[in-house]
């Protein structure tokens, strides 16, 4: 096959060309469990708003810090302290504060996610939103996907070439569909994630730990494959 051959882009009588395309998707147990805390503070002045959530807070940060490795990672995302304004009267008169912390974290135990979340929900003024279920960027899976659809886009090819009463000779091309149209990795609003939310309340007796049951990822591979092939025996 000579330079010019190989640049054709439809191949030749003498070295015709195969497309195909190659697909898998695998269904597979999350890794990693994510979920959002928002910690909530009330006052009538600014310095009674901000100790409470300061207190509530490091209440919180602390709980999740106890339980060592199963937490991979801890982050403080939005912080905000907003005056409520009255609602009568020209003047600018502050009726009350609002803070609001938000935190995010990331875990591998799921039996521990199903105790932590109980006891993050009972916390006064604490919400839970998650989990969102998720593979790691790294996982095996999105490798064994991405060989199987290789391996589909191969098995394709040599059908039709068999078809034909050719054999496939080489491959001219290899491209991955979902190079330039990834998803985000890692934030809630992905097809294969779900969520759910508690209000926290302060309660006498601690609440029995939540039974969660990790929802199967999906990983899914394309390929565009371009194979060169013997000449057929039409």
């Amino acid at each position: 096959m000579t330079q010019d051959t190989a640049h054709q882009p439809y191949g030749t009588p003498d070295v015709p060309r195969v497309a195909v395309r190659g697909e898998s998707r695998l269904e597979v147990d999350p890794e990693i469990a994510r979920i959002t805390i928002t910690v909530s503070a009330r006052g009538t002045d600014r310095r009674t708003a901000l100790e409470d959530l300061t207190r509530r807070n490091n209440t919180v940060l602390e709980l999740l810090k106890s339980y060592g490795e199963p937490v991979e990672k801890l982050e403080t995302g939005a912080f905000s302290i907003t005056p409520e304004l009255t609602r009568h009267g020209r003047a600018e008169r502050v009726r009350a504060y609002h803070g609001r912390v938000n935190i995010n974290a990331e875990l591998n135990d799921f039996t521990t996610l199903g105790e932590l979340t109980t006891r993050l929900a009972d916390l006064e003024l604490t919400r839970v939103d998650g989990p969102w279920w998720a593979l790691r960027p790294t996982s095996p899976a999105h490798g064994e996907a991405r060989r199987q659809a290789v391996l589909e886009a191969v098995q394709r090819a040599r059908e039709y070439a068999h078809a034909l009463g050719a054999d496939l000779a080489a491959l001219v091309e290899l491209a991955d569909i979902e190079a330039e149209n990834e998803s985000p990795f890692g934030r809630p609003g992905g097809s294969a994630m779900r969520g759910m939310a508690f209000a926290g309340a302060v309660e006498d007796d601690a609440a029995p730990p939540l039974d969660l049951e990790p929802q199967r990822q999906t990983v899914h591979a394309q390929v565009n494959a371009r194979f060169t092939m013997t000449p057929p025996q039409l």
